[in-house]
């Protein structure tokens, strides 16, 4: 039997069971050197992300995941879709991020708000109500 093969032993009472196409394993608190909360503005899932065009001071201090984010954010993206384009847990993107915006490598994309607030809108709530109750 392949020593290498998936479930081959590697000694006594060890299993390996990751192929060679899961690749490296890096647990997400080593990616955020112990960190679970950005340092600064906390970031919501739904917080738009964009590439300031600034460069970074050190390119060689950013780690691989956060050359990867800014690389993303160079068109708008919320933090949820960067997780998920990242493969990263939620909470990792939000630090990571967090560093990138603390740099000012990042912003966040903010909008304006509606002249008219869609809760005291009364037409456009009837207006949705008719159209829920027509499904």
């Amino acid at each position: 039997m392949d020593p290498n093969a998936p479930g081959a032993s590697r000694g006594p009472g060890r299993e390996r069971w990751l192929d060679a196409a899961a690749g490296p394993i890096v647990r997400p608190y080593a990616v955020t050197r112990g960190r679970t909360q950005p340092s600064g503005e906390p970031l919501d899932i739904v917080s738009i992300l964009v590439a300031t065009g600034k460069q970074p001071p050190e390119p060689g201090r950013l780690s691989r995941e956060q050359r990867r984010l800014l690389a993303l954010c160079r068109r708008p993206h919320t933090v949820a879709d960067l997780g998920s384009d990242l493969d990263l847990p939620l909470g990792v993107v939000r630090v990571l991020a967090g560093d990138l915006l603390d740099s000012g490598l990042v912003a966040v994309q903010r909008w304006s708000t509606p002249s008219v607030q869609p809760h005291t809108d009364q037409n456009l709530l009837r207006r949705v109500l008719d159209e829920l109750r027509a499904l």
